[in-house]
């Protein structure tokens, strides 16, 4: 539930004079020099900075370098939970990724030095598309691009887990044997880290995931960790995925992670319990006129080996996972440590994530 935008801006970035006044999180003055030194063409002239909105965790920024674009992606301001934003990871899978099938930015720049702009950085190349988020952006499509669109994405999943890890340079990337277990612990640590408030039924979840993990019968997949709809850049003339983005949570491990998670976003929050209107997947899933959960899992079913059988575990994961990214992000906002509109909301889609993963547990 990341910064996905490469699309273009609303507005103009900030700053009039030869490096613009900065957006919170970039140092410009530090930044151009280390441009100058690493990226001549970049860091000649003027600079200048927008944040992107529309992210919850990473930030993204559209740089203008003179009469170029590209765009910077660092860590949240605050709070950064161990292993969540690690800006090499994310800039590793996307080169790795860049001559196969599965379209992705070609990487420009990877900076781990967190004293250039407060916080390791990477740069990419701006991708020509539109991020789907909102209604008002998925209503001006009609039924056979919305239907189009929702299969683009499956198909592109299922590319994605057809890749053999080693042949593109991430056979360490992670490590498949307990991937699912490490996952429960995972994010039941990063809840310990982020709770500030009651949250019914939470640990009655965490409890019985840990209790039911299945076993994983086939080789580790790439998984991106956080694959919807607006974290893709697309095209409706024709309808088409540009560029999978925001890789921040990609491993090597149980591709139905992807699958349970999209399934979850689409169903649970696209069309469930949280409303219309919630901050995160108002234009997302079934509601906004798309296909349902169950012909998503159908289309990737037929278009990959991975027997999607034990999904519901999976659901329940997802379910689990998200409401502790959202109480991750209400608890930064409580503290007055994000960016961009939508924000205040966020906490209210912890219950009904609980509440849905606990009955596709078995729990309910």
């Amino acid at each position: 539930m990341t910064d996905p935008a490469i699309a273009p801006p609303d507005e103009a970035p900030a700053g009039d004079g030869p490096t613009g006044a900065a957006p919170d999180g970039l140092d410009l003055d530090r930044l151009r020099l280390h441009l100058a030194e690493h990226r001549p063409e970049l860091g000649a002239g003027p600079l200048r900075a927008e944040l992107v909105t529309g992210g919850r965790s990473n930030l993204t920024y559209l740089l203008r370098a003179g009469d170029r674009e590209v765009v910077l992606r660092r860590p949240p301001l605050g709070h950064v939970l161990a292993t969540a934003h690690d800006m090499a990871r994310e800039f590793r899978v996307l080169a790795a990724l860049a001559p196969t099938g599965v379209p992705v930015p070609r990487t420009l720049l990877l900076c781990t030095d967190p004293a250039v702009i407060g916080a390791p950085f990477y740069l990419m190349e701006r991708v020509a598309g539109e991020v789907f988020r909102t209604r008002s952006q998925t209503d001006r499509l009609d039924d056979g691009q919305r239907r189009e669109l929702a299969l683009a994405m499956v198909d592109t999943l299922a590319a994605l887990h057809t890749i053999d890890p080693a042949a593109v340079g991430l056979g360490d990337f992670g490590r498949p044997q307990g991937y699912l277990a490490r996952q429960v612990r995972r994010w039941a640590g990063q809840l310990a880290r982020s709770r500030s408030r009651p949250l019914p039924g939470v640990d009655e979840l965490r409890d019985a995931l840990a209790a039911t993990v299945p076993e994983c019968d086939h080789p580790g997949r790439i998984v991106h960790g956080d694959y919807r709809l607006d974290n893709l850049l697309a095209s409706v003339d024709p309808v088409g995925i540009r560029a999978v983005l925001d890789w921040e949570m990609a491993t090597v491990g149980d591709p139905l992670a992807d699958l349970g998670l999209l399934v979850t976003y689409w169903d649970v929050l696209g069309d469930g319990d949280a409303g219309a209107g919630n901050p995160v997947a108002d234009g997302l899933g079934p509601r906004a006129g798309f296909p349902t959960g169950a012909e998503l899992v159908e289309r990737y079913a037929g278009r990959s080996d991975v027997d999607v059988g034990p999904l519901h575990w999976h659901v329940a994961l997802g379910c689990f996972k998200l409401a502790v990214i959202c109480e991750g992000i209400h608890y930064r906002h409580t503290h007055g440590q994000t960016l961009g509109p939508g924000f205040d909301r966020i906490g209210e889609l912890v219950a009904p994530l609980v509440e849905h993963g606990l009955t596709a547990a078995g729990e309910r």
